[in-house]
């Protein structure tokens, strides 16, 4: 067995495929129920995502390692038992592990507000819930572009159920809108892999890094051609512009749950990118080694740029939500393409630790703004008025108002409201604000200090994050300082999960340097793609391994 490896076929363990299966089998499992059958669903969804975030915590815990791997244990779940590349393998690292983790924290917050009244506005939300589930775990634990492309279509149709739940003619125009433009970048998707395919003749990942080198020059055009075409896709789910104009409005009009669970669709596609350019363009790739870096730079920057504005001219907290979705995305993509280009190892350490702090924060902050709008009066109205002035479209018919007045909600709102500014505006003390500074150091001591590339981020950076304090405050005193209403109605399970989000980015504040080590691991483990191409080229199958134990008896 290869000493990097932590699972296989024959292993008597195979917890590896839990993450996928558990969430099949309960959607699957919640269909024969009937609509009315909520609190029933509510349980079998609860359970799920607590044994998913059971297990994606063990496997995080197993994927640190020590030795040959360089703490970067991978492990393999070879499907069917077919050998590598023509198998398929499910792959785990220390990332995939982490984002696994992520996934799972923000599943049960967000299912815990649903369940206050968005999870009976719709029909099969719960098993949509969990094929979203499967669809994101699947993508971040698959080792080939084709099943990539199948989880991909799982997460994207089970997230177009949820975005047009709660129905709605504002949230159905947003709906659609949404669908057409992820079935465009699917078609993109899809002849990016028919293109590698063709000319390299291998879809797994490991394989194509390990050919990467020794493709011809004539067919190295082509390669750079089909890895651009897939790209596309990838960019569009991250939302770097001028591929993102849809996500504000869409993440706008999806229901608060649908949204906090949205905010990791955009890591999908910065977690592939990711993937792909530590493996496919690594230093040890030949020509191809830093491929695109310069255009995910600029779009990076532009996508900071673009969310920035967005934010300072929002007049809707839902929308400006959705511009901080981008803000993140393109953080992260200009640091990945600064990574490849000798960035080094702590600043890509910095943005992972910044990736999990904001996506939990975003999160959050899309389950407080329906109650932090709930009820509003005369700020409703003078918001009502801008919008009008800036040609938003019209309000949706008002939705009956469920829950009590909570003694001192807007108390615990404001706090929260707070917290998650200070955290998105890149504020001291909270993650938000160690990330930043991480990454800026990190960046000025490394390779790229004292380039035009890096002053230009440090800029944007600087400045993005002085946009977002300046909408956030803007909005922040006009809802819970400037109102003359009294709070609104809310149940203590829709606040009890933002609280949980935001307590989720105090202990990242606490807990920040084993975070960090853990962090700097990975971004280490990223910077060694040959222990992951060894971990899956080199893996033996089941009845190899058989044939040993035969031949040694």
């Amino acid at each position: 067995m290869n000493e990097t490896a932590l699972f296989d076929f024959a292993g008597p363990q195979h917890m590896l495929i839990a993450p996928i299966l558990i969430p099949v089998i309960a959607g699957a499992l919640m269909l024969f129920y009937e609509d009315r059958q909520r609190q029933s669903k509510l349980g079998i969804s609860l359970v799920a995502c607590v044994l998913m975030l059971v297990v994606s915590v063990d496997l995080l815990l197993r994927s640190k390692g020590t030795g040959p791997s360089g703490g970067n244990l991978i492990g393999l779940y070879v499907l069917g038992d077919w050998p590598t590349p023509f198998g398929i393998n499910l792959v785990l690292d220390r990332l995939s592990a982490l984002m696994l983790v992520l996934a799972s924290l923000l599943s049960i917050p967000a299912l815990v507000y649903a369940s206050a009244g968005w999870h009976g506005r719709g029909q099969h939300f719960h098993s949509l819930f969990m094929f979203l589930l499967m669809g994101v775990n699947g993508a971040f634990l698959t080792g080939d572009f084709f099943n990539l492309f199948v989880f991909f279509e799982v997460m994207l149709a089970a997230s177009y159920g949820l975005m047009l739940h709660g129905s709605g003619a504002e949230r159905v125009k947003a709906g659609f809108h949404y669908i057409a433009v992820n079935l465009v970048a699917s078609l993109f998707f899809l002849i990016g892999i028919a293109l590698i395919y063709g000319v390299v003749g291998t879809l797994n990942m490991a394989d194509l890094a390990q050919r990467m080198p020794g493709i011809s020059d004539q067919d190295r055009p082509l390669v750079h051609a089909a890895l651009a075409i897939l790209g596309i896709a990838f960019l569009v789910k991250a939302g770097i512009w001028p591929l993102c104009f849809w996500l504000p409005s869409a993440y706008q009009m999806a229901s608060p749950p649908s949204a906090a669970m949205f905010a990791i669709l955009t890591k999908v596609g910065v977690y592939v990118i990711l993937r792909l350019g530590f493996l496919a363009f690594a230093p040890g790739s030949g020509p191809s080694a830093g491929f695109g870096a310069e255009v995910l730079f600029v779009g990076g920057i532009a996508t900071m740029a673009f969310g920035s504005a967005g934010i300072l001219g929002s007049q809707a907290m839902s929308r400006m939500a959705g511009y901080a979705v981008l803000i993140s995305s393109g953080t992260l993509v200009a640091v990945i393409a600064l990574a490849m280009q000798d960035g080094g190892v702590p600043i890509l350490g910095a943005a992972l630790y910044y990736m999990v702090a904001s996506t939990l924060g975003i999160s959050a902050f899309f389950l407080l703004v329906e109650l932090a709008e709930r009820g509003q009066g005369a700020v409703a109205a003078m918001l009502a008025l801008s919008a009008d002035l800036y040609g938003a479209p019209d309000e949706e018919p008002e939705e009956e108002v469920t829950g009590l007045t909570l003694p001192a909600t807007m108390t615990i709102l404001s706090i929260c409201f707070a917290a998650l500014a200070v955290l998105l505006a890149g504020l001291p003390p909270l993650p938000g604000f160690l990330g930043k500074v991480m990454m800026l150091s990190s960046l000025l001591q490394g390779g790229q200090g004292g380039t035009t590339a890096s002053w230009v981020f440090f800029a944007v950076l600087i400045l993005s994050g002085l946009a977002t304090l300046i909408a956030l405050v803007r909005v922040g005193v006009q809802t819970f300082w400037a109102g003359d209403d009294e709070g609104p109605r809310v149940m203590a399970i829709e606040i009890v999960p933002i609280a949980a989000l935001v307590l989720m980015v105090l202990v990242l504040t606490w807990q920040s340097r084993p975070v960090m080590r853990y962090m700097e691991a990975t971004a280490s483990a990223l910077h060694r793609p040959q222990v992951y191409i060894d971990g899956v080229i080199t893996a033996e199958r089941t009845v190899d391994q058989r044939e040993e134990e035969a031949a040694s008896e």
